[in-house]
């Protein structure tokens, strides 16, 4: 059977091949999630539920959509499955920081008219080559038909940076998610839209056919480099605190000391239908 990939994937063999054969060749399982990526995943159902109330003509306040935001929280926290990097930083900042990201949207973005909404997590699964050996698949946070008729796909980030426009203008994930919905809307306009929440920035871009097909050639060509990987060497990087398997990891324990034996401090973080409201 032809394994299908995705962003997440090709991402985390490209940060570490040995996480990768963890997580996706051993299936090793793991409860454990980073704060940050625990605050994104509640600041993105709570988005999701806003755009579901707004397409059934409800429009809830915003102390209702933030009640929502601290509702999931409190509801999905568990302290020991919460890894916190930054001990100095108390789970409260986290959860306020959540609700500043939602809040912030939703002042920029009401009364949330600026197209209409062609879904919420919307899947996408596709092949990047006719017969179907290069699977991909991917969900996107909202994708949008503009007022200019052009199609958006959206994306939501809580990362702490926002990088140049010339990263965003070659960022693999939502050009991808692009050629994936070319069959459903083909010779449409797309654009690619980055919310950055922290921040409150948004910023989009679009691609050329021709950088649509030197992106599919790249990524078929990772795609391959991946299926001859055997060694899966570990790859040290600023992400390694975040890395949920480091406890097994062989080099996280010894790249954390210095030269005096003592255990350096953790790096900075990385550059990274149910009731909707009540």
């Amino acid at each position: 059977m032809t394994q299908t990939f995705s962003h997440s994937r090709l991402s985390t063999f490209e940060d570490c091949p040995k996480r990768f054969e963890y997580r996706y060749v051993l299936k090793i399982p793991t409860d454990v999630d980073g704060i940050e990526a625990f605050v994104g995943k509640r600041v993105h159902e709570v988005l999701e539920r806003l755009y579901i109330a707004v397409g059934r003509g409800r429009m809830p306040a915003l102390p209702r959509v933030i009640a929502r935001y601290e509702q999931l929280f409190d509801a999905a926290f568990e302290p020991e499955k919460i890894r916190i990097v930054r001990r100095e930083l108390p789970v409260s900042y986290y959860r306020q920081l959540g609700a500043r990201c939602v809040a912030d949207y939703y002042r920029r973005h009401y009364p949330f008219d600026d197209g209409e909404t062609l879904g919420t997590e919307h899947h996408v699964a596709f092949s990047l080559d006719p017969e179907g050996r290069y699977k991909l698949q991917g969900i996107i946070d909202r994708l949008v038909r503009a007022r200019d008729g052009a199609i958006e796909i959206h994306d939501y980030k809580t990362s702490a940076r926002i990088p140049n426009q010339q990263r965003l203008d070659v960022d693999r994930q939502l050009a991808l998610y692009q050629i994936g919905l070319s069959k459903d809307f083909p010779d449409q306009p797309m654009r690619l839209v980055w919310h950055f929440l922290q921040q409150n920035q948004r910023v989009s871009s679009s691609r050329t056919p021709e950088q649509l097909e030197a992106l599919r050639d790249e990524t078929m060509s990772l795609i391959d480099r991946i299926r001859m990987e055997f060694e899966f060497k570990p790859k040290r990087s600023g992400l390694c605190d975040w890395c949920e398997y480091n406890d097994r990891c062989p080099i996280y324990p010894r790249q954390r000391l210095d030269d005096a034996g003592q255990a350096r401090p953790a790096a900075p973080p990385p550059k990274g239908q149910l009731q909707l409201f009540s």
